[in-house]
């Protein structure tokens, strides 16, 4: 039997991940909070532009939060998953093309714009999530979830390896200084991101509703439909109880991704031996993600979930001990045995839990919870750092997050993958 991976659509779905982690891994994970701190808050103590960094994630993860739900609803009632994917990733790429002309000492500017990036980003993630029960069934749910968070790893870290040698030798590029080869990554990661997208708009073909309305009538009937998504997520308790463990273990997850650049900073580390540590977490990451999809299909995903969060807990502590770039290094492998694994195994048992026909609406409040998630934890590292002016601190506040999240998914638990998916 032909392997879902070899399918068509199935192959352009994942090539969004490959397509959006440019985004996630050079701008997100690595040249922004290097770039932030730097360039853009040249002169501003470490604990203030944590904290400023904290807010820009915060604020930009809080407007999608509010508004993935209806923006869901509304492209299930329209039949536009593909276009409402299509939009926000056009979004997200010329707002990350646009940080090019951001000036030394443009803080906010940068914020700003980093801000409605992240909305594209976080808006084109959803509808691409959405897509997953339409590139394949339920028994194949785990294996192409983690097919695609593979692709992402090994997309992410190619751009990155390019761009990591234009900040590292500037010159062999033709580019004045490693401050210009930041500039100019921006742009070559927004027309990556879009290159490597149009593929699923040609060939991922949703399934679409007996009477698709138009956007403002999707609109209307969107907002009805999700008052009544609300009553249903509180009734069926499998699915509240694992939104809320999502919404902390994801959280922590999310929170590691965006400030661990910024946290190896306060703590003295060399730029470029970050760079070289997302790396190292970046192409662990791409085998782990694959096998955690066979954990998921042999064990359960809730199990490969819960084997996840014990190890990000013990990386969280060992972060608060670090000492030395050995440390770090380290730890970068640690989260990628891991980091890939949590995300496409939360995503494909969550796929299980969804209604038919409401796919873009349920994953809409799936990824609402996310995005609240990434709101907590940024904003808790940076007041804590903070408040008691000191990083590590700031750090090992997330520990609190994987363990409530721990807590609320052992409440969490599917009938079995036949009944859920019926």
């Amino acid at each position: 039997m032909k392997s879902p991976l070899l399918r068509r659509p199935v192959i352009a779905w994942a090539l969004c991940d490959w397509a959006n982690s440019a985004f996630a891994t050079t701008v997100m994970a690595g040249f922004f909070p290097v770039f932030f701190k730097q360039y853009w808050s040249a002169g501003a103590e470490a604990a203030v532009s944590t904290f400023q960094l904290g807010l820009a994630n915060g604020v930009g993860s809080l407007v999608i939060a509010l508004l993935a739900p209806l923006l869901g609803a509304m492209a299930d009632r329209g039949g536009a998953r593909v276009r409402m994917m299509a939009f926000f990733t056009l979004l997200g790429a010329l707002m990350t093309a646009l940080l090019y002309q951001v000036g030394q000492g443009e803080w906010a500017a940068a914020g700003l714009i980093y801000l409605l990036a992240g909305i594209g980003f976080s808006g084109g993630v959803i509808f691409n999530d959405a897509l997953l029960v339409d590139v394949s069934e339920p028994r194949e749910y785990d294996l192409v979830s983690a097919f695609g968070y593979s692709l992402g790893y090994a997309g992410g870290g190619l751009l990155l390896v390019v761009n990591a040698a234009m900040v590292s030798s500037p010159a062999s590029f033709g580019l004045a200084d490693a401050a210009a080869a930041v500039r100019i990554a921006f742009p070559m990661v927004a027309g990556w991101w879009l290159l490597f997208t149009v593929p699923a708009i040609l060939w991922v073909r949703e399934q679409k509703p007996a009477r698709p309305l138009a956007l403002p009538a999707a609109a209307v009937a969107g907002w009805r439909e999700l008052r009544a998504t609300i009553a249903e997520v509180r009734r069926y308790r499998p699915l509240l109880w694992f939104l809320l463990a999502y919404w902390m273990y994801i959280d922590g997850v999310n929170t590691i991704i965006k400030m661990a650049v910024d946290y190896g900073l306060s703590l003295g580390f060399p730029q470029q031996s970050l760079i070289a540590a997302l790396l190292i977490t970046q192409f662990v990451a791409f085998p782990a993600a694959l096998a955690f999809g066979w954990i998921g299909s042999k064990i359960g995903a809730r199990n490969g979930i819960f084997i996840a969060i014990a190890i990000y807990s013990v990386a969280t502590i060992a972060a608060y001990w670090m000492r030395d770039i050995t440390h770090f290094y380290l730890l970068a492998g640690t989260i990628g045995l891991v980091q890939g694994g949590i995300q496409s195994l939360s995503r494909s048992y969550f796929a299980t839990l969804v209604p038919h026909g409401k796919q873009g609406e349920f994953f809409g409040f799936y990824n609402m919870m996310g995005k609240f998630a990434a709101v907590l934890g940024p904003l808790m590292v940076g007041v804590t750092a903070l408040v008691t002016d000191d990083t590590r601190n700031g750090m090992l506040s997330i520990i609190v997050l994987f363990a409530g999240g721990a807590l609320l998914l052992a409440r969490s638990r599917a009938e079995t993958r036949n009944q859920a998916a019926q």
